[in-house]
């Protein structure tokens, strides 16, 4: 077999192990990135493959471009509805949060690793950003769902703090190797122009891509690969231009991914697969690229850094920025739980061997032990910690099959379907009867396989599958249609033992007289429910919020604009 053949072959392979593994960490509740890290490790020089790999060039031309993929992603799969809740402790998260851990964890470095203060600052620096998307696969995996204010800031955090860890990263290199005299206004320029022209480039490239992806007349399999060409192009010029080639990327998924597009669809399934093997490709290339027998002397004291950037440097950080922003304790406490360090720390530990910086592969390998502590320790306890802290909620049921429509002049048209089940709502109900939303038609009803005519009936029965055209803002409402409320096994015992969902617009009058309860003070009979707890929220109300009235405890379900749609009822 010709060497050619040999590489497609143990390729092709080592991906297809790595998809199968990740079912058994499902399974397990092992972070998928661990199980990937395991996997290059188990095939490095000292592991059962025995490949030898320690080009750090290659490593970091490979790295850096995974990056670029995975977060051009998160800024498609980002929706800009997010941003009236997250954004602003989000954006405090990963600036001076970013800041405030890496300064804490160099503190630490400085004397459990007996470095000086700039070596032990690029440690903090280094460590500084965490890595979110692993968060989210692993509690979307347990069938999690977090509440909005907890998800949004945690979403927006992960895209947006890797360019302030790199900047940090590059700066104390650049001191350490004489090419900066200090920390002084040179360096703050150097910032402001990295996130000026990466934000500028990222924002201005994004509503170009988006234009041109509207603009041109292609074979639908060409759209994907010019969204994802378009967007590594806008990572490149900012970076070429000194810009953070990060944040751009970021910048322009988010902004192509909010906006109308032509094959929108197939444009965010063929990014998640580019996301999905960018990351596979990643994290085994760098556990074949570590030394595991090199990681052993400097276990102890990456350690103590690892546990004081887990218990301290990062709840603080964590707490000091979201203060002003009055979020619940719990929720802040998950947050600072969920400082999840991943690629991008491994990433940034091969910045020193690239740059030739003395004493580099310490970095390197105190990084590395880092992440594997933070894996283990916090990547196996997050789906625990929110169901200790009472954060999560029942997953949307959501419908069963959604295809985008590239329908002439009108992008956002999607065919959907929904099976009947014993549960759902519309069972046994005529169709011609259902009050559907404005934007949403019938297109035909499966009986047996088969299409039903009209003069065979219209009512639903189980096992009926119904499609429709609607707009994508009308889906919550199709879904609440046809679709029984779903969620864990113990989400589903409390709704049993208590749980109710009431409309918002339910008059306090009405649950007054029927729970047996004394209407607070100034509180009219006829009032909505959604107006009074909007009151209690002073108008900021976000998914997940709870109040107790009497013997009565209300949390916000469902939120259309600043108006509150559901709430869920549960007796005490």
């Amino acid at each position: 077999m010709d060497f050619t053949s040999q590489v497609i072959f143990f390729g092709s392979l080592l991906l297809l192990i790595s998809i199968i593994a990740s079912v058994i960490s499902n399974r397990i509740g092992a972070p998928l990135l661990l199980v990937f890290l395991v996997i290059g490790m188990l095939l490095g020089e000292e592991g059962l493959g025995g490949l030898g790999f320690d080009d750090f060039q290659t490593a970091h031309l490979i790295g850096s471009l995974a990056l670029a993929v995975i977060l051009f992603d998160g800024g498609l799969r980002t929706r800009t509805s997010s941003f009236r809740v997250g954004l602003r402790p989000a954006v405090a998260l990963a600036t001076v949060g970013v800041v405030i851990t890496a300064g804490l964890t160099a503190l630490v470095a400085r004397y459990a690793i007996g470095l000086g203060w700039l070596e032990a600052a690029l440690i903090g620096a280094i460590v500084g950003s965490t890595d979110a998307a692993a968060v989210f696969s692993l509690l979307h995996s347990k069938g999690l769902e977090l509440k909005q204010r907890v998800a949004a800031t945690l979403e927006i955090e992960s895209g947006s703090n890797d360019p302030m860890a790199i900047f940090l990263t590059v700066a104390l290199i650049e001191l350490l190797m004489g090419q900066h005299a200090s920390l002084g206004w040179g360096m703050g320029l150097e910032f402001v122009q990295q996130m000026g022209l990466g934000a500028l480039i990222g924002v201005l490239g994004g509503f170009l891509l988006a234009y041109t992806i509207n603009g041109l007349q292609l074979t639908p399999g060409l759209y994907p690969l010019l969204a994802l060409g378009g967007g590594l192009v806008i990572f490149g010029a900012a970076a070429v231009a000194g810009g953070s080639g990060f944040l751009a990327v970021y910048l322009a998924g988010l902004i192509v991914g909010n906006r109308r597009i032509q094959a929108a669809q197939n444009i965010q399934r063929f990014n998640d697969g580019m996301a999905w093997l960018s990351q596979i490709t990643m994290f085994v290339m760098l556990g074949v690229l570590v030394t595991p027998s090199e990681l052993l002397p400097v276990a102890p004291k990456a350690a103590i850094v690892g546990l004081a950037l887990i218990f301290l440097a990062r709840p603080l950080a964590v707490f000091t920025c979201l203060a002003p922003f009055r979020f619940p304790w719990r929720e802040q406490l998950f947050i600072a739980w969920v400082g999840l360090r991943g690629a991008v720390p491994i990433i940034l530990g091969i910045f020193p061997l690239v740059a030739g910086l003395a004493g580099a592969e310490q970095f390197f390998n105190v990084a590395f032990f880092v992440v594997l502590l933070s894996l283990v320790v916090q990547g196996w306890t997050i789906a625990p910690v929110a169901r200790l802290l009472r954060l999560e909620l029942p997953p949307d049921a959501g419908q069963t099959e959604r295809v985008e429509l590239d329908v002439p002049q009108q992008a956002d048209y999607e065919f959907v379907s929904y099976r009947i089940k014993a549960d759902s709502p519309a069972l046994y109900k005529p169709v011609h009867n259902l009050r559907l939303p404005n934007s949403a038609r019938v297109l035909t009803l499966f009986r047996g396989g088969t299409p039903v005519h009209e003069e065979q009936g219209d009512i639903l029965r189980p096992g009926d599958q119904i499609y429709l055209l609607s707009l994508p803002e009308d889906l919550p409402a199709l879904d609440r249609m046809f679709v029984a409320p779903a969620g864990p096994a113990h989400l589903e015992e409390q709704r049993f033992f208590g749980e109710f969902t009431l409309d918002g617009d339910t008059r306090l009058g009405d649950l007054a007289a029927v729970y047996g309860f004394n209407l607070p003070p100034r509180v009219e009979p006829g009032q909505s429910l959604s107006d009074y707890l909007l009151h209690l929220f002073r108008g900021k109300a976000v998914v997940g919020d709870r109040v107790r009235l009497d013997h009565l405890q209300f949390t916000v379900r469902e939120m259309e604009g600043n108006r509150i749609v559901k709430v869920g009822l549960k007796l005490s």
